[in-house]
């Protein structure tokens, strides 16, 4: 398409013969040749500009006004583009055409904040994934989807003004691209940890342990809606809680900070405290100093041996290290099921090891009684394997 010319300038050569050659096509494709197209199209601006109440002329001027508009609005956009693209910005496609919106930082959209809030609200099945060394909460489109077409939003919306209301003209994935654009969620993929390390990736081990389900991922550039697509919430919410403990923090240090400005009675009292403390630690290494010798007095003397609270040192809760009182060594099973496996086949391949050294040994017995003139005695020299029970 030509680019139009500016107010109160001519048109070049190059743009006529533009402009020429739309005309043919457009005459082409009614059946028409390019004197009845420009007829056609005279009768349909007089009839335009009648229905607006303008002249001919006025008509002309505001169409060429909003085409120009227009194609800076596209100049802008573009340079928009270019711009996002070198520095990195995701960007959010919409309009019918659509058209790449880069993302600005700023304040959000008070509506999208709104969506925001209502969304985190509901279960949408979040799980933890691992996005630039921060753990955040995942979720899939079309659960966001889902719950803003449910009659719960419906009810919300008419409650809550800021709460945009799902129209044919504001279609759900516009109201969801409110969260992109105000940088309340943006879309990730899943990402490879080592990427961009210049190191073959390490091979597997069975020691090393793995999160299920933890995945890391990066922001994608190009912020589209799908439903099978995943977001992460980088809005977290009301923060009182994160306010609550860091004002406790402050405090607990500014109190032991002054601690020389205490009143005495209130010092005396957290040295007894200390004091009581330190213990019941000495007290703790004490009991695990003596479970330890009485174990191995017990080793030689009552087999297999005898604990003092024999969960002290395991995996689970604090009032669980102190039960049961005692209990007995475990004792480690000696035989595996490979070796008792392999006693029944290895006394069957010495018997038949055994059959087969008796068959290869000379028959004395006939050559004897060749040489004394009898008849052979046939005897059958077949290997035989014996059966032995399992244990």
């Amino acid at each position: 398409m030509a680019t139009p010319p500016a107010p109160n300038q001519q048109p070049s050569p190059q743009q006529i013969a533009a402009m020429q050659q739309q005309i043919t096509q457009e005459a082409q494709k009614r059946g028409m040749t390019p004197q009845q197209f420009q007829a056609w199209q005279r009768q349909q601006i007089e009839a335009d500009a009648k229905k607006a109440g303008l002249s001919v002329d006025q008509y002309i001027n505001q169409l060429k006004q909003q085409a120009l508009q227009n194609h800076q609005r596209q100049q802008q956009l573009a340079q928009q583009q270019q711009a996002a693209q070198q520095s990195g910005q995701p960007q959010v496609q919409q309009g019918q055409a659509g058209q790449q919106v880069p993302i600005t930082p700023g304040a959000p959209d008070p509506k999208g904040l709104a969506v925001a809030k209502w969304l985190r609200s509901q279960d949408l099945k979040t799980r933890t994934c691992i996005c630039n060394g921060q753990r955040k909460d995942m979720f899939r489109v079309k659960r966001a989807l889902r719950a803003l077409q449910s009659p719960a939003y419906a009810l919300a919306s008419k409650k809550n003004p800021l709460l945009p209301a799902i129209t044919a003209q504001r279609p759900v994935t516009e109201i969801f691209k409110l969260l992109p654009l105000s940088l309340l969620a943006l879309r990730v993929s899943k990402a490879d940890p080592h990427e961009g390390h210049n190191h073959a990736p390490a091979p597997a081990k069975k020691s090393q342990k793995r999160t299920k389900g933890l995945w890391h991922v990066k922001i994608e550039q190009q912020q589209d809606v799908g439903e099978d697509l995943h977001y992460v919430w980088l809005y977290e919410g009301p923060q009182w809680r994160q306010k609550l403990y860091a004002g406790g923090a402050l405090a607990a240090i500014m109190a032991v900070v002054m601690f020389p400005l205490w009143p005495i009675k209130l010092r005396i009292g957290v040295w007894y405290l200390s004091m009581g403390m330190l213990g019941l630690i000495g007290l703790f290494f004490a009991m695990a100093i003596f479970r330890l010798i009485l174990f191995c007095v017990t080793v030689f003397t009552v087999k297999p041996g005898l604990w003092l609270y024999p969960n002290l040192f395991e995996d689970v809760g604090f009032f669980d290290s102190f039960r049961p009182v005692w209990g007995w060594q475990e004792e480690k099973k000696k035989k595996s099921k490979k070796s008792s496996s392999s006693k029944p086949s290895a006394s069957v391949a010495a018997a038949t090891t055994t059959a087969s050294t008796t068959s290869s040994l000379p028959d004395t017995s006939s050559t004897s009684s060749k040489s004394n003139g009898n008849a052979p005695r046939k005897r059958d020299l077949t290997p035989r394997v014996e059966e032995v029970e399992e244990d």
